[in-house]
């Protein structure tokens, strides 16, 4: 999905869940507005945090892409069905000059 896209789900309360996996103190630098942080390593035990069922939309990023591409294979072995990752992931969304939240909860550009 792309980060415009994406975007324009979040401002129009349509976005499908979304999922950092990146690592606690990148979540706290600034992540997708109402992204849930869920770390990669610990997909398989903590999926059921999403709260989604398996045929759910769910979009996935880390900062590059690799971390991500794990982050849905783990949920793939898990049985989630419609999982897919945000084009250029966090370094695109912010090249893109998207709002990003942080833990205070103020959406920056």
């Amino acid at each position: 999905m792309t980060p415009e896209h994406l975007h324009r789900l979040i401002e129009t309360q349509t976005a499908p869940m979304i999922v950092d996996v990146r690592t606690g103190s990148e979540y706290q630098s600034g992540h997708v507005p109402g992204a849930m942080h869920l770390p990669f390593p610990m997909m398989w035990r903590r999926h059921q945090e999403m709260k989604a069922s398996l045929s759910d939309p769910i979009i996935l990023y880390c900062e590059h892409g690799p971390r991500a591409w794990i982050g849905k294979f783990a949920l793939w072995t898990m049985g989630y069905t419609n999982v897919a990752y945000l084009d250029g992931h966090m370094s695109g969304w912010k090249q893109k000059g998207l709002p990003i939240e942080t833990p205070s909860n103020t959406t920056s550009k």
